[in-house]
């Protein structure tokens, strides 16, 4: 594992596309630990220009010049600020155990809190940070992805990533914790029927996406990384379609309120959470 640390130009990147809903996204670290099969940065610049193979290696960007606050003082004085941590990381991957950055930037927004926050991860690791999020004072949700309940199918597609039970521990100690949190079946991969009512067990919001709505190009760029194959491992070729979303929403349309489900983009928006 290749890993190394810089002061970046700046934290907050402008938003658009998928996540133009929000004004700027959050990424404490370059590069993933967690290498998932089908993640669509594989195929983005940040990774494509290292050089380097997806998950090998990590950047954690540090703040010694103390310029985090100044740009949350910034952007927040121009009028709605709202974030999106991470868009091209998980925040919450191993290194942040050692690095601590992730909790630094929670810390720093803490005193001074966008519009909304949005927090995606995979990561048990998330717990340790209760602290800090019982007692944030804006707006915010974490969202935990949870692509399956096959143990089987999470360990063939992302090797590196936390077991489906340690996520869903997680998410109990988040909400005993009163802190908003969902589930993100994102991207979908093959699960079993009961799947809608394992996850209603844990949380009362689900929101589902998959390659073809959420990797930016229509399931193209997907495609290119050859994850079809992986299906085709287990004899699931049939769950690599474009409709294949319709049969996990039923799942879920199942278990759960359907105000409580959301659609791809839809279900990562900012929204009033307090």
């Amino acid at each position: 594992m290749d890993i190394q640390s810089r002061q970046p130009q700046q934290f907050l990147t402008k938003a658009s596309g998928y996540l133009k809903d929000y004004t700027h996204t959050l990424n404490p670290y370059m590069g993933c630990q967690f290498a998932c099969t089908y993640c669509y940065v594989r195929r983005s610049p940040i990774s494509l220009f290292s050089g380097k193979t997806w998950g090998d290696w990590v950047t954690a960007k540090t703040d010694e010049q103390l310029k985090f606050r100044k740009e949350l003082q910034k952007n927040k004085a121009k009028g709605p600020f709202t974030v999106f941590m991470s868009s091209s990381t998980d925040p919450y991957q191993p290194l942040e155990k050692k690095y601590e950055m992730t909790r630094y930037l929670l810390s720093e927004m803490h005193d001074c809190p966008p519009d909304f926050l949005f927090i995606q991860t995979r990561s048990p690791l998330i717990q340790r940070d209760i602290d800090i999020l019982q007692s944030y004072p804006g707006n915010f949700i974490v969202s935990m992805t949870v692509e399956s309940d096959r143990e089987d199918i999470i360990r063939h597609f992302t090797p590196k990533a936390p077991s489906i039970q340690s996520r869903l521990k997680t998410v109990d100690k988040l909400r005993a914790a009163h802190i908003p949190t969902q589930i993100a079946v994102a991207p979908v991969l093959p699960c079993t029927n009961q799947f809608g009512e394992h996850l209603a067990k844990h949380v009362d919001r689900v929101t589902i996406d998959d390659y073809f709505m959420g990797d930016g190009s229509n399931g193209r760029r997907t495609q290119s990384l050859g994850i079809q194959s992986l299906y085709e491992d287990f004899d699931l070729q049939s769950w690599y379609h474009p409709d294949t979303y319709l049969h996990v929403l039923k799942l879920m349309q199942d278990a759960f309120p359907h105000d409580n489900i959301a659609i791809s983009s839809n279900g990562f928006v900012p929204f009033q959470s307090n």
